[in-house]
Formats: structure tokens, C-alpha cells, sequence
């Protein structure tokens, strides 16, 4: 029986191309977390929240965590706390 290509292949160049744009992205997006450390702030303290409540209603825990108006202040402060430690 003889096997027929798969049309939904990538070709070695396509293959390539994408390998390359893959590593770019990586490359700018840890740049981009590299300048915005809130970024890592806000997530790890989300996920830190998350774990330690056990939010039943997680669509809602998330929501109400986002939406808080101190939320800017704290990720601020946490940022300085951080930056402080690191010195």
C-alpha cells in the first residue's frame, strides 16, 4: 500500500521559517518581561491567591481580582519591595 503525502505537511523551508519566527517571538517576549516585571508580579500573585483560597467560583475570584481598584498600588509596591530585596 502506498503512502500518500500529507498535504498538511510543512515543507523543510516552511518548517524553518517557523522555527526562526518562534525563537524570535520567545526572544521579545521575555525582553517585554524583562522591562515589565509587574507582569510577573501580578500573575504570581494571582495564581499565589488562587492557591491558597480555592476560589469555587474561579470566573468570578479572577474578575473581582482584576477589577480591584488597590490592584495598581499593590503590584507597585510589590515591584519596589522586590527591586529593593534585589539591590
Amino acid at each position: 500500500m502506498e503512502e500518500k503525502p500529507d498535504a498538511g505537511a510543512l515543507s523543510p523551508e516552511q518548517q524553518e521559517k517557523l522555527r526562526q519566527f518562534k525563537i524570535k517571538t520567545r526572544m521579545a517576549n521575555e525582553m517585554y518581561l524583562r522591562a515589565h516585571p509587574e507582569v510577573e508580579m501580578l500573575t504570581s500573585d494571582f495564581l499565589r491567591d488562587v492557591f491558597l483560597k480555592r476560589p469555587t467560583d474561579i470566573r468570578q475570584f479572577a474578575a473581582d481580582y482584576f477589577s480591584d481598584p488597590d490592584l495598581p498600588a499593590k503590584i507597585g509596591f510589590r515591584v519596589e519591595e522586590n527591586a529593593a530585596v534585589n539591590i
